[in-house]
């Protein structure tokens, strides 16, 4: 399909709603001394943090009710709007839906496909992005959702969706990691460049109201959530840290005065669309060259990332994130997604850390292991047992965590990866085993 890529995916959907930080990257108007570790130019100052996602949660009994999609599509309209002119740079706005397709047997689902496919042109020409949640949430065997998922992918533009693999009632679902397993393997090929990977996850644990994707999905009455893009922030405040509780303090200190300022706007437009305000996942999320979590932790470290200290770096990020004094919801945690950040693709390809060493930080982190490329002949099961450490992980330590591998067609461990894609960073193939 021409949108394949993933590229030409969020071309779709606006690129130049990624705001004039990305623009002056791209074109190399940002020349501020790089930092020694890092890599990469202090921000500029800017107006507030960039709002990575609007996001509204919308009540929907079925997946026909296009009415219901065009208010919340709208009621974004309007709350970026207002995000903008208070000078917010505004990345994307998105709509994540009920788990509808989750009560539906094989034939249903497939049948529910048309319905889907109307919904995801509805959203795409508002230049959002769509969740279906999880389509599966029983851990129980589904032999025919791996080819329906490669099927939905092939078929829509901008539409996620997730498998759950441990949940509060049912702990770790065993099938449910075989399911989201073999959905990995077709989602991978059913496009070209991989474009599929990045709309798909196991997810343990994640709450309803999660702005980010592919995992965000919805409960309960209509709603309007906010994640961010705050990864210079951390690093702002580290830099000029004397000591870890100097940098801890500042930290704070930075997080709560903007968010608080972020959900004084989101919840203003909340209430004026008549939702429900559901709050900020204040997880720092990065993007490439221009917004480095890894730079940030580095920072405080004063080592590449991966090395010694980098662990009690995440918990003492996580920490502060979870004590702001702010409506939170999602992850509420530290986010290290291999792709989309420059300096974590660089330390994974000068071999720094593993997926191993991932799975250990996300025990003091948010997110899991979110998009890792891995060989794409890896085994269905051993990607299993990777997405069922993940769900143990999640049940043990109480907290969401998602599994979003990238399989990379043709290339072993240890081969490099490059992307002709100004969102994803070049970087290495990780060993699975």
């Amino acid at each position: 399909m021409p949108d394949a890529s993933r590229r030409r995916f969020l071309t779709t959907l606006g690129a130049a709603a990624l705001g004039p930080v990305l623009s002056r990257t791209l074109h190399g108007e940002t020349t501020r001394p790089s930092d020694v570790l890092g890599g990469l130019p202090l921000p500029s100052p800017t107006r507030g943090v960039p709002v990575r996602t609007i996001t509204a949660g919308v009540a929907l009994e079925r997946l026909t009710e296009r009415g219901a999609v065009e208010r919340a599509l709208q009621a974004l309209g309007r709350a970026r709007r207002r995000f903008e002119a208070e000078g917010y740079d505004v990345q994307t706005t998105r709509v994540t839906l009920p788990p509808r397709v989750a009560a539906l047997d094989a034939g249903a689902r497939r049948g529910a496909l048309d319905a889907i496919l109307a919904l995801d042109a509805l959203v795409a020409s508002a230049g959002a992005r769509c969740s279906l949640g999880p389509v599966l949430t029983a851990d129980r065997p589904d032999d025919a959702l791996a080819a329906w998922a490669a099927d939905l992918v092939r078929a829509t533009r901008v539409t996620s969706f997730s498998v759950v693999v441990a949940s509060p009632a049912g702990g770790v679902h065993a099938h449910g990691a075989a399911v989201a397993a073999a959905v990995m393997r077709s989602v991978a090929d059913a496009v070209p460049d991989g474009g599929g990977s990045f709309r798909f996850a196991a997810a343990a644990n994640v709450p309803a109201g999660t702005p980010f994707f592919p995992v965000g999905w919805h409960d309960g009455p209509n709603a309007l959530a906010v994640g961010l893009q705050s990864a210079d922030l951390v690093r702002a405040a580290f830099s000029d840290a004397t000591d870890v509780e100097d940098a801890r303090r500042r930290l704070t200190a930075r997080m709560t005065a903007e968010l608080r300022e972020v959900e004084r706007i989101a919840s203003e437009a909340a209430r004026a669309e008549g939702l429900r305000y559901g709050g900020i996942d204040p997880s720092p999320a990065p993007l490439g060259e221009q917004s480095s979590i890894g730079a940030a932790l580095e920072a405080l470290t004063r080592v590449p990332f991966g090395g010694a200290g980098t662990l009690r770096a995440c918990a003492l990020v996580t920490d502060v994130l979870k004590s702001l004094p702010v409506r939170q919801c999602g992850y509420a945690g530290l986010m290290l997604p291999v792709l989309e950040d420059a300096v974590l693709g660089r330390r994974a390809a000068e071999g720094r850390y593993g997926l191993r060493d991932l799975l250990l930080f996300s025990s003091v982190c948010g997110t899991g292991l979110d998009v890792v490329p891995v060989p794409g002949d890896t085994p269905p099961e051993t990607l299993t047992n990777i997405v069922l450490d993940v769900a143990a992980q999640s049940v043990k330590l109480r907290k969401p965590l998602s599994a979003r591998l990238y399989l990379v067609s043709g290339k072993a461990a240890g081969d490099p990866v490059h992307f002709d894609d100004p969102l994803l960073t070049d970087s290495v193939v990780f060993r699975a085993s």
